[in-house]
Protein backbone atom coordinates (compact mmCIF):
# COMPACT_ATOMS: atom_id res chain seq x y z
CA UNK A 1 0.00 0.00 0.00
CA UNK A 2 1.64 3.32 -1.00
CA UNK A 3 2.30 5.82 1.76
CA UNK A 4 1.63 9.56 1.88
CA UNK A 5 3.06 11.61 -0.98
CA UNK A 6 6.20 13.67 -0.54
CA UNK A 7 4.30 16.91 0.00
CA UNK A 8 2.59 15.46 3.07
CA UNK A 9 5.55 15.77 5.40
CA UNK A 10 5.62 14.87 9.10
CA UNK A 11 5.54 18.52 10.15
CA UNK A 12 2.19 19.11 8.52
CA UNK A 13 -0.62 19.87 10.94
CA UNK A 14 -3.24 18.81 8.42
CA UNK A 15 -4.39 15.25 7.86
CA UNK A 16 -5.33 14.47 4.25
CA UNK A 17 -8.00 11.89 3.67
CA UNK A 18 -7.30 9.10 1.21
CA UNK A 19 -10.63 7.34 0.53
CA UNK A 20 -9.10 4.57 -1.59
CA UNK A 21 -7.16 3.38 1.45
CA UNK A 22 -10.42 2.85 3.28
CA UNK A 23 -11.90 0.91 0.39
CA UNK A 24 -8.93 -1.42 -0.07
CA UNK A 25 -8.65 -1.90 3.67
CA UNK A 26 -12.34 -2.82 3.93
CA UNK A 27 -12.03 -5.50 1.26
CA UNK A 28 -9.04 -7.13 2.94
CA UNK A 29 -10.06 -7.15 6.58
CA UNK A 30 -13.49 -8.81 6.64
CA UNK A 31 -12.23 -12.34 5.95
CA UNK A 32 -9.42 -11.96 8.48
CA UNK A 33 -11.78 -10.97 11.26
CA UNK A 34 -14.36 -13.64 10.36
CA UNK A 35 -11.77 -16.41 10.44
CA UNK A 36 -10.29 -15.25 13.72
CA UNK A 37 -13.64 -15.04 15.48
CA UNK A 38 -14.76 -18.37 14.08
CA UNK A 39 -11.68 -20.20 15.32
CA UNK A 40 -11.17 -18.33 18.59
CA UNK A 41 -14.43 -16.82 19.87
CA UNK A 42 -14.17 -14.61 22.95
CA UNK A 43 -16.54 -13.63 25.74
CA UNK A 44 -18.25 -10.26 25.26
CA UNK A 45 -16.97 -7.26 27.19
CA UNK A 46 -19.76 -5.60 29.14
CA UNK A 47 -20.20 -2.78 31.59
CA UNK A 48 -19.55 -3.50 35.24
CA UNK A 49 -23.32 -3.74 35.81
CA UNK A 50 -23.66 -6.32 33.02
CA UNK A 51 -25.34 -4.02 30.48
CA UNK A 52 -24.11 -3.60 26.91
CA UNK A 53 -21.24 -1.32 25.96
CA UNK A 54 -22.13 1.70 23.76
CA UNK A 55 -19.73 2.62 20.95
CA UNK A 56 -19.95 5.71 18.74
CA UNK A 57 -18.26 5.40 15.32
CA UNK A 58 -17.55 8.72 13.57
CA UNK A 59 -16.47 8.47 9.93
CA UNK A 60 -17.89 9.88 6.70
CA UNK A 61 -17.19 6.67 4.74
CA UNK A 62 -20.45 4.71 4.95
CA UNK A 63 -18.91 1.38 3.91
CA UNK A 64 -16.33 1.61 6.68
CA UNK A 65 -18.82 2.53 9.39
CA UNK A 66 -20.97 -0.39 8.27
CA UNK A 67 -18.05 -2.81 8.62
CA UNK A 68 -17.04 -1.44 12.00
CA UNK A 69 -20.63 -1.57 13.22
CA UNK A 70 -20.99 -5.17 12.07
CA UNK A 71 -17.95 -6.44 13.92
CA UNK A 72 -18.74 -4.45 17.08
CA UNK A 73 -22.25 -5.85 17.18
CA UNK A 74 -20.67 -9.30 17.03
CA UNK A 75 -19.04 -8.27 20.31
CA UNK A 76 -22.57 -7.66 21.71
CA UNK A 77 -21.95 -3.91 21.78
CA UNK A 78 -24.55 -1.29 20.87
CA UNK A 79 -23.29 0.94 18.05
CA UNK A 80 -24.30 4.34 16.65
CA UNK A 81 -22.69 5.96 13.62
CA UNK A 82 -22.14 9.60 12.76
CA UNK A 83 -20.78 10.85 9.44
CA UNK A 84 -19.71 14.36 10.42
CA UNK A 85 -18.84 16.38 13.49
CA UNK A 86 -22.30 17.85 14.05
CA UNK A 87 -23.91 14.40 14.00
CA UNK A 88 -21.23 13.12 16.37
CA UNK A 89 -21.95 15.80 18.97
CA UNK A 90 -25.69 15.10 18.82
CA UNK A 91 -25.08 11.36 19.13
CA UNK A 92 -22.74 11.86 22.07
CA UNK A 93 -25.45 13.76 23.93
CA UNK A 94 -28.23 11.28 23.24
CA UNK A 95 -26.43 7.93 23.01
CA UNK A 96 -23.84 8.50 25.79
CA UNK A 97 -21.17 6.17 24.34
CA UNK A 98 -18.63 4.39 26.53
CA UNK A 99 -15.98 4.86 23.82
CA UNK A 100 -15.65 6.68 20.50
CA UNK A 101 -13.94 5.63 17.27
CA UNK A 102 -13.11 8.89 15.50
CA UNK A 103 -11.78 9.50 11.99
CA UNK A 104 -9.30 12.35 11.83
CA UNK A 105 -10.77 13.90 8.66
CA UNK A 106 -14.48 14.72 8.47
CA UNK A 107 -16.47 16.92 6.04
CA UNK A 108 -17.29 19.76 8.44
CA UNK A 109 -14.36 19.64 10.91
CA UNK A 110 -11.38 17.44 11.62
CA UNK A 111 -11.12 15.05 14.53
CA UNK A 112 -8.55 17.21 16.29
CA UNK A 113 -11.11 20.04 16.44
CA UNK A 114 -14.01 17.73 17.25
CA UNK A 115 -12.36 15.85 20.12
CA UNK A 116 -12.58 18.65 22.75
CA UNK A 117 -16.20 19.26 21.80
CA UNK A 118 -17.01 15.61 22.41
CA UNK A 119 -15.14 15.67 25.70
CA UNK A 120 -17.15 18.73 26.74
CA UNK A 121 -20.25 16.53 26.42
CA UNK A 122 -18.63 13.36 27.82
CA UNK A 123 -15.63 14.18 30.00
CA UNK A 124 -13.10 11.36 30.07
CA UNK A 125 -14.70 9.25 27.32
CA UNK A 126 -11.93 7.15 25.68
CA UNK A 127 -11.31 8.00 22.03
CA UNK A 128 -9.62 5.85 19.39
CA UNK A 129 -8.42 7.84 16.38
CA UNK A 130 -8.44 6.45 12.84
CA UNK A 131 -5.79 8.04 10.63
CA UNK A 132 -4.38 7.42 7.17
CA UNK A 133 -1.01 8.85 8.19
CA UNK A 134 1.49 6.92 10.24
CA UNK A 135 4.47 9.23 10.76
CA UNK A 136 5.64 9.78 14.33
CA UNK A 137 4.74 13.46 14.13
CA UNK A 138 1.19 12.75 12.97
CA UNK A 139 0.66 10.25 15.77
CA UNK A 140 1.97 12.73 18.33
CA UNK A 141 -0.45 15.38 17.05
CA UNK A 142 -3.37 13.05 17.72
CA UNK A 143 -2.17 11.96 21.14
CA UNK A 144 -1.37 15.51 22.21
CA UNK A 145 -4.87 16.52 21.16
CA UNK A 146 -6.17 14.07 23.75
CA UNK A 147 -6.76 10.82 21.86
CA UNK A 148 -6.27 7.74 24.02
CA UNK A 149 -5.08 5.51 21.19
CA UNK A 150 -4.96 5.37 17.40
CA UNK A 151 -4.85 2.94 14.50
CA UNK A 152 -3.44 3.72 11.07
CA UNK A 153 -5.02 2.72 7.79
CA UNK A 154 -5.09 0.14 6.44
CA UNK A 155 -6.01 -1.66 9.66
CA UNK A 156 -7.70 -4.90 10.64
CA UNK A 157 -11.11 -4.96 12.29
CA UNK A 158 -9.68 -7.26 14.94
CA UNK A 159 -7.09 -4.65 15.88
CA UNK A 160 -9.78 -2.01 16.38
CA UNK A 161 -11.77 -4.34 18.65
CA UNK A 162 -8.69 -5.26 20.69
CA UNK A 163 -7.73 -1.60 21.12
CA UNK A 164 -11.29 -0.75 22.20
CA UNK A 165 -11.34 -3.58 24.72
CA UNK A 166 -8.19 -2.18 26.30
CA UNK A 167 -9.54 1.38 26.36
CA UNK A 168 -12.82 0.26 27.92
CA UNK A 169 -11.08 -1.58 30.73
CA UNK A 170 -8.59 1.19 31.40
CA UNK A 171 -11.37 3.78 31.51
CA UNK A 172 -13.36 1.67 33.98
CA UNK A 173 -16.33 1.36 31.62
CA UNK A 174 -15.86 -2.40 31.50
CA UNK A 175 -14.39 -4.92 33.87
CA UNK A 176 -12.03 -7.61 32.68
CA UNK A 177 -13.26 -11.17 33.08
CA UNK A 178 -11.60 -12.98 35.99
CA UNK A 179 -10.15 -15.55 33.58
CA UNK A 180 -8.86 -12.98 31.07
CA UNK A 181 -5.30 -13.29 32.36
CA UNK A 182 -3.00 -16.30 32.20
CA UNK A 183 0.05 -16.54 34.45
CA UNK A 184 2.85 -19.10 34.40
CA UNK A 185 5.79 -18.21 36.62
CA UNK A 186 6.84 -14.64 35.77
CA UNK A 187 5.07 -14.79 32.38
CA UNK A 188 1.71 -13.01 32.06
CA UNK A 189 -0.71 -12.98 29.11
CA UNK A 190 -3.89 -10.90 28.86
CA UNK A 191 -6.38 -12.57 26.52
CA UNK A 192 -8.41 -9.38 26.12
CA UNK A 193 -5.70 -6.80 25.32
CA UNK A 194 -3.24 -9.33 23.81
CA UNK A 195 -0.54 -7.92 26.08
CA UNK A 196 2.29 -10.23 27.16
CA UNK A 197 4.84 -9.53 29.89
CA UNK A 198 7.68 -11.45 31.45
CA UNK A 199 9.10 -10.19 34.71
CA UNK A 200 7.00 -7.06 34.16
CA UNK A 201 8.55 -6.25 30.78
CA UNK A 202 6.30 -6.07 27.74
CA UNK A 203 6.89 -8.55 24.92
CA UNK A 204 5.40 -7.82 21.51
CA UNK A 205 4.10 -10.84 19.61
CA UNK A 206 2.52 -11.38 16.21
CA UNK A 207 -1.05 -12.77 16.23
CA UNK A 208 0.20 -16.29 15.45
CA UNK A 209 2.90 -16.14 18.12
CA UNK A 210 0.28 -14.95 20.59
CA UNK A 211 -2.06 -17.87 19.79
CA UNK A 212 0.78 -20.35 20.14
CA UNK A 213 1.84 -18.91 23.49
CA UNK A 214 -1.76 -18.83 24.71
CA UNK A 215 -2.15 -22.53 23.90
CA UNK A 216 1.06 -23.35 25.76
CA UNK A 217 0.01 -21.26 28.77
CA UNK A 218 -3.40 -22.92 28.90
CA UNK A 219 -1.50 -26.20 29.33
CA UNK A 220 1.45 -25.44 31.63
CA UNK A 221 3.72 -28.41 32.21
CA UNK A 222 1.87 -30.53 29.68
CA UNK A 223 3.78 -31.84 26.66
CA UNK A 224 1.91 -30.84 23.51
CA UNK A 225 2.59 -32.66 20.25
CA UNK A 226 3.15 -30.86 16.96
CA UNK A 227 -0.13 -32.23 15.63
CA UNK A 228 -2.01 -30.90 18.67
CA UNK A 229 -0.44 -27.47 18.17
CA UNK A 230 -1.20 -27.49 14.45
CA UNK A 231 -4.80 -28.39 15.17
CA UNK A 232 -5.30 -25.67 17.79
CA UNK A 233 -3.24 -22.79 16.38
CA UNK A 234 -3.43 -23.32 12.62
CA UNK A 235 -6.56 -25.49 12.31
CA UNK A 236 -4.80 -27.66 9.69
CA UNK A 237 -4.28 -24.68 7.38
CA UNK A 238 -0.73 -25.86 6.81
CA UNK A 239 -1.67 -29.40 5.85
CA UNK A 240 0.22 -31.08 8.67
CA UNK A 241 3.54 -29.37 7.92
CA UNK A 242 5.02 -29.67 11.40
CA UNK A 243 8.05 -27.58 10.48
CA UNK A 244 5.87 -24.47 10.87
CA UNK A 245 5.48 -25.37 14.56
CA UNK A 246 9.26 -25.63 14.96
CA UNK A 247 9.66 -22.27 13.24
CA UNK A 248 7.19 -20.47 15.50
CA UNK A 249 8.52 -22.14 18.63
CA UNK A 250 11.92 -20.70 17.70
CA UNK A 251 10.33 -17.26 17.23
CA UNK A 252 8.70 -17.47 20.67
CA UNK A 253 11.92 -18.57 22.34
CA UNK A 254 13.75 -15.53 20.96
CA UNK A 255 11.17 -13.27 22.56
CA UNK A 256 10.11 -15.15 25.71
CA UNK A 257 13.38 -16.79 26.73
CA UNK A 258 15.88 -14.25 25.36
CA UNK A 259 18.61 -13.66 27.99
CA UNK A 260 16.42 -15.35 30.60
CA UNK A 261 16.08 -18.80 32.09
CA UNK A 262 14.14 -20.85 29.52
CA UNK A 263 10.46 -21.60 29.93
CA UNK A 264 9.79 -23.31 26.57
CA UNK A 265 11.26 -26.81 26.41
CA UNK A 266 11.49 -29.50 23.72
CA UNK A 267 10.71 -33.07 24.60
CA UNK A 268 12.42 -34.94 21.78
CA UNK A 269 10.15 -37.15 19.75
CA UNK A 270 7.06 -35.90 21.63
CA UNK A 271 6.56 -32.13 21.43
CA UNK A 272 6.88 -28.97 23.48
CA UNK A 273 6.02 -27.80 26.96
CA UNK A 274 6.02 -24.52 28.85
CA UNK A 275 6.77 -24.39 32.57
CA UNK A 276 8.06 -21.82 35.08
CA UNK A 277 11.77 -21.12 34.86
CA UNK A 278 13.62 -23.23 37.39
Amino acid sequence: MPGPSADQGPDSQAFHKRPFIKHSCAEAIVTTMHTTRQNHPSEPVRRADGSSINILVVDDEASLTELLSMVMRQESWDVRCAHNGSEAIRAARGFRPDAIVLDVMLPDMDGIELLPRLRAVLPGVPVLFLTAKDSVQDRLIGLRAGADDYVTKPFSLEEVVIRLRGLLRRSGAAQARPDAGLVVGDLELDQETHEVRRDGKEIRLTPTEFELLRFLMHNPGRVLSKSQILDRVWAYDFGGQSNVVELYISYLRRKIDAQRKPMIHTVRGVGYTLRPAG
